[in-house]
């Protein structure tokens, strides 16, 4: 079994997420989505989107035109559907979901009942081509957010079910069209067993993470039930191309799958040890060489989804705050990490004022020196700032320490 040091395991996610060497950069935002699996979408907005941010961190100043027209392309070569969350994924990957759009149909129920009339929606989409809310009467019944209409309900179910598919929004609300009209046929008619879609997908998602837990993989792809027993047995049986590997420093409470907890030893995991971690072999193979990014990152970054992945690869404790009162808030709305020199150095909380980036509140992680990392901080922001079309910066509250070293032009 392969044996990592905590830093080699760390660059060798830094690496596998393209945060490390310019070779990263090929292919543009089209193959950063390949390799990352999975883009997660969000509705909030400060600097940009986070689908925008993600590709920002990782590709730097790409135009946010160019970013949106690499994810909403005619022909479509991405869809949205469910992984790690609502996420933008790469059309290829639509015979990979065929398990969950089975299980959708079977449950017949999302968070809301299904309307008796989806199917005179999914034919008025067939007749239009493509539909959106406002075509169908809107998408609220005037309540709460989660008041959803009849009809905002039905379209929402045909597109977890894989009747109707989202490839494209505009002014930010789905395009709902048929999968006919958007999926390549071959694709379309590819369906694969609920063994064979996971199995593929944990390749991808071991591929994407670089070196990952039994539970990393889990919070990836959102499996749970029969689907997280076929990731067991995919990871045991070698089946998923993934390899085991051991971390030193990383904690190895809830690391081991059920499987390898049992009788069996597959793979060289002894029973009762199993295996600390996974990577794919040849991540393992490729020396993580280059220079580091340095970069604001979302908060729905894959880097950083796992808030406890996080913690165990950084030693990085975050919270996203924008849902917590006012009050109790300790770094802010829509902290930002930042990202220097493979570490996660301090945090910002930003905004824009005109043309002003600013920063409501920056600090550097415990440990850190602002003589050592101020300018990090401060190429992040003006980096951030000309990307956004933003021509000054400004800092609200800096940790003392840190303010003494940050330039005028960041003040």
């Amino acid at each position: 079994m392969t044996e990592l040091s905590a830093d080699q395991a760390r660059r060798v996610i830094l690496h596998a997420q393209g945060f490390i060497g310019a070779e990263a950069r090929k292919g543009g935002v089209h193959g950063m989505l390949r390799r990352l699996g999975a883009v997660q979408l969000d509705t909030i907005s400060v600097l940009a989107r986070s689908h925008e941010l993600v590709a920002y961190a990782r590709l730097g100043a790409v135009g946010r035109q160019e970013v949106e027209r690499a994810y909403w392309h005619n022909p479509a070569r991405s869809f949205e559907y469910w992984c790690h969350a609502a996420c933008i994924l790469p059309i290829e990957h639509w015979p990979l979901y065929s398990f969950r759009r089975r299980a959708f149909r079977e449950r017949r129920y999302r968070w809301h009942e299904v309307p008796d009339h989806v199917g005179e929606l999914l034919q008025q989409a067939r007749d239009a081509g493509s539909l959106t809310t406002t075509d169908v009467g809107g998408g609220k019944n005037g309540g709460p957010w989660w008041d959803w209409s009849d009809s905002k309900i039905g379209l929402e179910w045909l597109l977890d079910i894989g009747e109707l598919v989202c490839s494209r929004r505009v002014g930010w609300r789905r395009v709902y069209e048929p999968a006919e009209r958007v999926v390549p046929a071959e694709l379309l008619g590819e369906e694969l067993s609920d063994e064979e879609c996971v199995v593929r997908l944990a390749g991808i998602a071991g591929r994407a993470l670089g070196v990952a837990t039994r539970g990393d993989l889990i919070d990836f792809l959102r499996l749970k039930g029969r689907f997280a027993e076929i990731l067991d047995e995919a990871l045991l049986s070698g089946a998923a191309g993934l390899v085991p590997v051991t971390v030193g420093g990383w904690p190895s409470r809830g690391a081991a799958t059920k499987a390898t907890a049992g009788k069996r030893a597959v793979s060289g995991a002894a029973a009762g040890k199993g295996a600390h971690a996974w990577a794919a072999p040849a991540a393992l193979e490729t020396e993580a060489r280059g220079r580091h990014r340095t970069a604001l990152l979302s908060p729905f970054d894959s880097l950083i989804w796992h808030r406890g992945r996080t913690e165990r690869v950084f030693g990085f404790r975050y919270q996203l705050e924008l849902y917590v009162p006012k009050h109790k808030r300790v770094h802010g709305y829509f902290t930002m990490p930042v990202l220097a020199g493979g570490r996660l150095i301090g945090r910002v909380d930003p905004a824009r004022d005109g043309t002003t980036l600013v920063a409501r509140q920056l600090s550097l992680e415990p440990g850190l020196t602002g003589a050592r990392w101020a300018d990090a901080l401060r190429d992040a922001l003006w980096s951030a700032a000309d990307w956004v079309g933003c021509d000054s910066v400004r800092v609200e509250k800096a940790d003392p320490a840190l303010a003494a070293h940050l330039e005028s032009d960041v003040r």
